[in-house]
């Protein structure tokens, strides 16, 4: 196996097909002020092909002094953003092995298309938002969104800073005037979806049937409040419509610096403080992310040309929100884009973008009136029945566009070809949807 050969069209320096991990533990003990890491990283990995070498993905930014595999140092080289290994001895396809990375540096976000990824200071704390490709600015991983894995996190920092990150808090231990937190993730993630946040932060934990905990600046605990108080009631209608919440439970942070637009991580998202104004007034996005925990972090794509399966999801979730809230349709929503969308350049395929338009704006609104059409065409007991199955069939596991159609194509009383074709296939945006 080449090292760092991961079979990903548009990002084909990330990955390496040799072999699946399995589980990360990391511990970083971390400075803020200075923004300064020391870390280590155990990965429980299986091989797929022999190996005599192999790659991990890890910004150049951090130093690497020591590889162990199996327990035995390895020899490695550091360049390109690529930790390339070779072991003592060859792994044969089928072993389990473990790698151990020794770390350390000043971390920073992974350059791209979009700016900075991954992990990034802020005026008093840390934000760790990767997707799609900033994960190796923090950790030594497999940076494939098709290789899940379970996580376990240790963060050690300075005691008057809250630590997030995703999973279950199952440790926190105080020395002199440090704490160190520690998160399990048992439920498998993708590498860009494993998060850390660190901040001057209220906690409050919110009852329900999905357990809920808010994170923000003290200053704005009543507009959190406000923005985010119907998050139960979204449960409540993502539940019926996509089944069961895929997590124990559900984490909103809100940061004290603003933000383009909020992220989301496995179990928990993101916001900035420009997104919070009290008035509901960026609620939308609340649906949004919140959606994401089953469009995104429980189903992940295998492949990034397929990302209208989260982001389009994610999208028509708003809608259902408006609609069962008392605001517009999603028909009314519907009919509003496809408007628009006709008068902009019909220039990209829903389901192969191009790595550059991953999250571009037309993306996820046509990737919203696509799933509005199948409704329309599948009606919304066979609809909503076939979302149900969705989730549930691929619960935290991996999902392409091909399977979506198979899947879709069972709840139809006619072939969905022409349909698909369509929306997905064809760059020029077809007819406004019609029962």
């Amino acid at each position: 196996m080449t090292p760092g050969l991961s079979g990903q069209p548009y990002f084909p320096e990330r990955g390496d097909d040799g072999y699946w991990v399995d589980r990360y533990d990391l511990s970083l003990d971390y400075r803020v002020g200075p923004n300064r890491l020391r870390a280590s990283a155990v990965l429980s990995a299986s091989a797929t092909s022999p190996l005599s070498r192999f790659a991990l993905d890890l910004d150049d930014a951090l130093r690497v002094t020591e590889v162990l595999v199996d327990g035995l140092p390895a020899r490695f080289t550091h360049r390109g953003a690529k930790l390339r290994v070779t072991p003592a001895r060859l792994l044969h396809e089928g072993t389990l092995f473990t790698v151990e990375v020794r770390y350390g540096g000043n971390p920073r976000p992974v350059p791209s298309h979009w700016g900075g990824l991954g992990w990034e200071q802020l005026s008093d704390g840390v934000i760790v938002a990767s997707q799609p490709t900033g994960a190796p600015s923090w950790f030594p991983c497999n940076d494939r969104p098709g290789d899940k894995a379970a996580f376990r996190v240790s963060v050690t920092t300075a005691s008057p800073y809250e630590v997030v990150a995703n999973g279950r808090l199952v440790a926190k231990r105080r020395a002199a005037s440090t704490t160190t937190w520690v998160y399990e993730q048992a439920e498998p993630m993708a590498t860009y979806l494993a998060s850390v946040q660190i901040g001057r932060y209220d906690a409050v934990e919110v009852p329900g049937t999905v357990p809920q905990r808010l994170l923000f600046p003290p200053r704005m605990a009543a507009r959190v409040r406000r923005d985010f108080g119907r998050q139960e009631q979204m449960a409540a209608l993502f539940t019926e419509c996509f089944g069961p919440y895929p997590f124990a439970a559900y984490t909103v942070v809100v940061v004290d610096d603003e933000m383009e637009i909020p992220v989301e991580a496995q179990g928990m998202s993101v916001f900035g403080r420009n997104h919070v104004d009290g008035r509901r007034g960026e609620e939308r996005l609340v649906a949004h992310e919140f959606a994401h925990q089953w469009f995104g972090n429980s189903l992940t794509v295998e492949c990034w040309r397929d990302i209208w399966l989260h982001e389009g999801f994610a999208t028509y979730a708003e809608w259902l929100w408006s609609e069962a809230s008392g605001g517009e349709s999603a028909d009314a929503h519907a009919r509003r884009w496809h408007r628009r969308l006709e008068a902009l350049p019909q220039d990209f395929v829903l389901a192969d973008p191009g790595a550059r338009r991953l999250f571009d704006d037309r993306l996820y609104k046509r990737g919203a009136l696509t799933v509005h059409a199948l409704r329309r065409r599948l009606g919304d007991e066979a609809f909503f029945s076939m979302l149900r199955e969705w989730t549930g069939t691929y619960q935290h596991g991996g999902v392409s566009t091909d399977r979506f159609v198979r899947l879709a194509g069972r709840f139809a009383d006619s072939p969905l070809d022409g349909l698909f074709s369509e929306w997905l296939s064809t760059a020029r945006l077809p007819p406004a949807s019609t029962r």
